[in-house]
C-alpha cells in the first residue's frame, strides 16, 4: 500500500519553530517531486514549498520565503520542512504529496499531486 505519513507537527509559540518530516511506504520517493501543502479553516489550499528530484532546485510561496526550508533524504525515503520564525498565519494543517514526470516550480504553481499524506496539524498561538 503507498502512503505518506507526517509527523512534527503542534503547538508552537509565534516565533518559533517546527520540523516536519514526510516518510513513504510501499513506494520510494527517488523518482518523485515531492512538496509540502497547507490548508486552514475556510482558506483554499495552498503550496508551501516544493523539491526536485535531485533535491537541487526548491521553490518556496513568498510568504515562506527565508523562513521554511524544503530537504529531502532520498535513502531515507523521506521530506522535511524545517519551519522558522513562526507566525499565527502558518497555522494550518500541512500536509506532504508526491507527483512524477514535473518540477518543483510546477508541482507548487499548479498544486497538482498523485499521492498526499494525511496531513499534520501545527498551530502557532501564544
Amino acid at each position: 500500500q503507498l502512503q505518506l505519513v507526517e509527523s512534527g507537527g503542534g503547538l508552537v509559540q509565534p516565533g518559533g519553530s517546527l520540523r516536519l518530516s514526510c516518510a513513504a511506504s510501499g513506494f520510494t520517493l527517488d523518482s518523485y517531486v515531492l512538496g509540502w501543502f497547507r490548508q486552514a479553516p475556510g482558506k483554499e489550499r495552498e503550496a508551501v514549498s516544493c523539491i526536485s528530484l535531485s533535491g537541487d532546485t526548491t521553490y518556496q510561496t513568498d510568504s515562506v520565503k527565508g523562513r521554511f526550508t524544503i530537504s529531502r533524504d532520498n535513502a531515507k525515503n523521506t521530506v522535511y520542512l524545517q519551519m522558522n520564525s513562526l507566525k499565527p498565519g502558518d497555522t494550518a494543517v500541512y500536509y506532504c504529496a508526491a507527483k512524477r514526470v514535473t518540477t518543483s516550480r510546477t508541482m507548487c504553481l499548479s498544486k497538482a499531486y498523485d499521492y498526499r499524506g494525511q496531513g499534520t496539524q501545527v498551530t502557532v498561538s501564544s
